[in-house]
C-alpha cells in the first residue's frame, strides 16, 4: 500500500465498526489527509458536515481519549515538513474554480490508489471472466453503470446493467446468475440508497462475486463487496461531481480489456461495421 497520507489514514481506520456518521467523518479526513493531523474537532465537523460532539466520539471509537490525542497521533506519523496547506484565498477566486481543484485533488488521490495495480488487475480478470456480466448501478450511480456498460459491450460478449430497483433487481440478478455469471459489478455514489447494499448481499449470497466502484472505502457497501475499488467524489457544487469514479470505471474497462484475448479483435469488427454503416459523422 502506498506511504501517503491519506493511505496512513486508511490503515487507521481499517477493522473499526464505524456508524454511517463516523464514516462521514473518516472519508473527510482522507479526502483533505494533508490537513487532517491541524484542523481542530470544530474545523473537522464543520469539513465533515458533522457536530463537534459526533467527532469526539469519533475519535473515541478509534480508541483514543479524544479527538486531541487523535490529533497527537496524526501528527506524530504525518511525513516531515507537514503543514496545513490550505491555498491563498486570492488563488481560487470563486467557487466554481474551487470545484475543479477538488477534483483535482481526487484524481490525485486517484493516482496513489492505482500505485498498487493489483486490485485493479485483479477485478480486471474476475470482470473478462463473467459470462454475462451484470453491471450495478442505481440512482447517481447509473449513468455510471450505463456509461461503464456502453464501452465494454464493445470487447464483452455479455454485460447486462441493472440500473432500476424495486422487486425485478433480484430476479434479474438471478437470471444473470442462471447464465452463468460469476462477478457483478457495482458503482456505488453518495447517497448510497439501501436497495443497493441489499441487492449486493443478495448478489453474494447467490454466489456472485462483487467488484465495487465507491466513493470511499468506508461506504456503506464495503461490507457487501469482495473487492472495493475507492475514487472520491466532490462536493464543493450542489450535486456530488464524480470525475474519480468516471476515470476509474475507464481504468477498469482497460484492466478488462487486458483480460479478454480477443478484444481488440472486436473492436476492430465495430470499427468495420460502424465505417460501413455511416455511423458517425467524422
Amino acid at each position: 500500500m502506498s506511504d501517503s497520507p491519506a493511505a496512513r489514514l486508511q490503515q487507521l481506520f481499517e477493522g473499526h465498526r464505524l456508524t454511517p456518521t463516523q464514516r462521514r467523518i473518516a472519508h473527510s479526513m482522507v479526502r483533505r489527509a494533508a490537513e487532517a493531523p491541524f484542523l481542530s474537532s470544530v474545523e473537522l465537523a464543520e469539513v465533515a458536515g458533522v457536530s463537534q460532539p459526533s467527532v469526539t466520539r469519533f475519535a473515541v471509537a478509534l480508541g483514543f481519549d479524544g479527538y486531541p490525542a487523535l490529533r497527537r497521533h496524526l501528527r506524530e506519523i504525518a511525513p516531515p515538513g507537514s503543514t496545513a496547506a490550505q491555498p491563498p484565498a486570492e488563488d481560487i477566486p470563486n467557487e466554481y474554480q474551487q470545484a475543479v481543484l477538488a477534483e483535482i485533488e481526487n484524481l490525485r488521490g486517484l493516482v496513489e490508489v492505482l500505485a498498487d495495480p493489483a486490485p485493479v488487475e485483479r477485478a480486471g480478470r474476475l470482470l473478462a471472466a463473467s459470462r454475462p456480466l451484470p453491471v450495478l448501478g442505481l440512482r447517481a450511480a447509473a449513468a455510471q453503470a450505463r456509461g461503464f456498460a456502453y464501452f465494454a459491450a464493445k470487447v464483452h460478449p455479455d454485460v447486462r446493467v441493472l440500473d432500476e430497483g424495486g422487486t425485478l433487481l433480484a430476479d434479474r440478478i438471478d437470471t444473470a446468475r442462471r447464465a452463468g455469471a460469476s462477478t457483478l459489478l457495482c458503482f456505488a455514489l453518495p447517497r448510497h440508497p439501501k436497495e443497493v447494499v441489499e441487492a449486493l448481499e443478495y448478489a453474494r449470497g447467490a454466489g456472485l462475486t462483487v467488484v465495487t466502484v465507491a466513493d470511499s472505502p468506508f461506504a456503506p457497501v464495503a461490507g457487501q463487496s469482495d473487492l472495493l475499488l475507492p475514487a472520491a467524489v466532490g462536493t464543493g457544487l450542489s450535486f456530488d461531481t464524480v470525475c474519480g469514479p468516471m476515470l476509474l470505471g475507464r481504468v477498469l474497462l482497460e484492466a478488462m480489456c487486458d483480460g479478454l484475448p480477443d478484444a481488440q479483435a472486436r473492436l476492430e469488427e465495430f470499427d468495420a461495421r460502424a465505417s460501413a454503416r455511416g455511423l458517425f459523422a467524422e
